[in-house]
């Protein structure tokens, strides 16, 4: 069983940044699959950014690379995501996913097995 908390979001302004975390509880961390997702009223839950467990392989929707950085530090039992160039369609509560499934990679909600309970992220323009 694993529990995730974000943490990190809040109001920025277009072209800003903002670094949101996920820690995480359990002894096992560095063996989960963690995944950012977002979402916005009325659509569906939208893959962000992946990352593998220990080597660290990460993957990222298009509409964020080069702007976003997902990574993680397996002492802490936390992943963050380094969010730059923030655009006003970034706006979305966003969450922290996890999955023990092999890495390959997992790039839909349902392919997770635990949730965080989100953050808000809000970029004005």
């Amino acid at each position: 069983q694993v529990q995730l908390v974000e943490s990190g979001g809040g109001l920025v302004q277009a072209g800003g940044s903002l670094r949101l975390s996920c820690a995480a509880s359990g002894r096992t961390f560095s063996s989960y699959v963690m995944g950012w997702f977002r979402q916005t009223p009325g659509k569906e839950r939208e893959f962000v950014a992946a990352i593998s467990y220990k080597i660290g392989n990460t993957y990222y929707t298009d509409s964020v690379k080069g702007r976003f950085t997902i990574s993680r530090d397996n002492d802490k039992n936390t992943v963050y995501l380094q969010m730059n160039s923030l655009k006003p369609e970034d706006t979305a509560v966003y969450y922290c996913a996890a999955t023990g499934s092999p890495w390959y990679p997992q790039v839909t909600a349902s392919e997770y097995d635990y949730w965080g309970q989100g953050t808000q992220v809000t970029v004005s323009s």
